[in-house]
């Protein structure tokens, strides 16, 4: 979107927002003639608007994550600090050591990576040089509702502006492993939803997106497709941490190289990281964890939360089911960040 068409852009989502979440009499309104609430709310609007900046990064060569990340990555970043902090979607920034940011005038600004913190997700930019840009303010992701009208907005030459709303906030189990409580679903869905930025009708940020799902409303109701956003109340703790280590004690975690989905409570393996302990243990595509340490495996957050309670690297007991037959494997874990090829400047 071009920087000069962003106000009449605004105006016109900001009326529909309300004409879709207000009174009648409010959207009447709307249509004639803008109160100072309205007016602030637009100003407001346009403020975030213009703190989302695209992102365009490299990997290292011979980055693990290329194979199923890519190496060139482009998605979108949010300027949260006067310093030109920004905050993104880890993903976009793993393992790479070539970054830049694209601001919405078209203008193009070398970053360095701050952090990346495996137990989020997220990641932190610094810009090069400054960027004139204001930063937002952090909201309150557990305060939004299903009624309140949001927007989505992502950046660079590409950059768009959507109305969503919340259809669910529920704990969310990724299949590499990864798992999150309060993750935001929100609809209608975003192909450029990666480091996109979820705000609420003041142009306070609520979370910064992740994935497009097919069970927006969750895994038992009628399917939806949408987003996934992580909440930004999980930055805000660890913000502090991240800026001086770089990443959190919580990323320091046992990792097997396993990528698992989870139907009806089965974890059904579908992919093997090559080079895994996973791989090393003899893990294979189609089968089934029934049980890790003393534990029944119901699911992937199950899973999870037993393999990461100890310490990163150590003897883990798995039992599989292979064609039916149940087989115990013992698999020595790795701490997942000494696997990650050193990005420069983390």
């Amino acid at each position: 979107m071009r920087w000069w068409s962003r106000s009449s852009h605004l105006l016109g989502l900001l009326g529909l927002t309300f004409a879709l979440a207000a009174a009648p009499a409010a959207a009447q309104d709307l249509r004639h003639e803008h109160s100072p609430e309205i007016e602030a709310k637009i100003a407001a609007l346009e403020r975030a608007h213009s703190a989302v900046v695209g992102v365009r990064s490299v990997a290292v060569d011979h980055a693990r994550s290329s194979d199923t990340l890519g190496q060139v990555r482009q998605g979108s970043g949010v300027v949260i600090g006067s310093d030109g902090l920004i905050v993104t979607i880890g993903y976009l920034i793993l393992e790479a050591d070539d970054v830049e940011l694209q601001l919405g005038t078209g203008r193009v600004v070398p970053a360095r990576i701050v952090a990346y913190d495996l137990a989020s997700g997220f990641g932190l930019l610094q810009a090069l040089t400054p960027l004139k840009v204001p930063p937002v303010a952090l909201g309150n992701s557990t305060a939004v509702s299903d009624d309140d009208p949001l927007m989505i907005a992502s950046g660079g030459d590409a950059g768009d502006l959507s109305v969503a709303h919340l259809v669910s906030r529920r704990a969310f189990s990724g299949y590499w492993e990864y798992h999150i409580d309060g993750a935001l679903f929100t609809s209608p869905p975003r192909t450029d939803h990666s480091g996109a930025a979820l705000f609420n009708a003041n142009g306070e940020l609520l979370g910064i997106g992740s994935l497009m799902v097919m069970d927006a409303q969750g895994p038992d109701k009628p399917r939806l497709p949408g987003n996934m956003f992580v909440p930004v109340d999980l930055l805000k703790d660890i913000l502090p941490e991240l800026r001086s280590r770089s990443t959190t004690r919580s990323s320091t975690r046992a990792w097997l190289g396993l990528n698992c989905v989870e139907i009806d409570g089965i974890v059904r393996v579908v992919r093997v990281t090559p080079d895994s302990p996973a791989a090393d243990a003899g893990l294979q595509p189609g089968d089934i964890i029934v049980r890790i340490e003393d534990t029944e495996v119901n699911g992937l957050e199950g899973l999870y939360k037993t393999l990461w309670r100890d310490s990163a690297e150590r003897d883990v007991m798995l039992v599989v089911s292979r064609e039916g037959v149940h087989t115990s494997v013992k698999a020595h874990t790795r701490d997942r960040m000494k696997t990650l090829r050193q990005a420069q400047g983390v």
